[in-house]
């Protein structure tokens, strides 16, 4: 039987941290279901590619149109085994959506891995499941993480944190770190 991942994604989710998670679970065999509220499988949401060039902050840049491999509304969080949630500007309003809340109350409930990146922790502020938890976010989103209860852990960009089931970074530079660790805490094997 193959396992399943949840990827939630919106209209500006940042393209690297879409598109390397779902291609990379996809290349150690796992069936990634990319989902958005109110879309369904083989419809496209749009992504914005944020680049580090020397700015006080990234810039933004019009991505690809990645498809989607599931429809939001048949998720049941029971099939998958994790939970990815790249960042970018969907999770400012994906947050906002009741169903993409209950879906991740329902992974730290089950304590199932999680993965987010960047402004993916936005989404778990807004779920109220980080209080008492350690992570990492982009930067602009560490006083939200402590506004939360959270306990912000400041690291390199190219860097993620492990906390439990909940896997962190602060951005996509972080994605070997990140992914690497996602597999262990998924229990995955790789083998050389």
């Amino acid at each position: 039987m193959v396992k399943k991942i949840l990827l939630l994604a919106g209209d500006f989710t940042e393209d690297y941290e879409t598109m390397v998670p779902f291609q990379t679970l996809l290349a150690v065999g796992y069936e990634v279901d990319a989902v958005c509220p109110g879309k369904k499988a083989g419809e496209t949401v749009r992504t914005a590619i944020h680049d580090f060039e020397g700015e006080q902050t990234y810039s933004e840049k019009r991505g690809h149109n990645f498809a989607l491999t599931a429809d939001f509304a048949g998720v049941k969080p029971e099939d998958y085994v994790g939970l990815v949630i790249p960042g970018g500007r969907a999770p400012e309003y994906l947050r906002l959506d009741k169903g993409v809340l209950e879906i991740v109350k329902y992974f730290f409930a089950q304590n199932k891995p999680v993965a987010a990146v960047c402004h993916g922790p936005q989404i778990l502020v807004a779920a109220d499941v980080i209080k008492g938890r350690s992570l990492t976010a982009y930067p602009a989103v560490g006083p939200e993480v402590t506004a939360a209860g959270g306990r912000y852990v400041e690291i390199p960009v190219d860097q993620a944190y492990t906390d439990g089931n909940l896997v962190t970074s602060p951005a996509w530079p972080g994605h070997p770190a990140w992914l690497n660790q996602f597999l262990q805490v998924l229990g995955a094997r790789i083998t050389l």
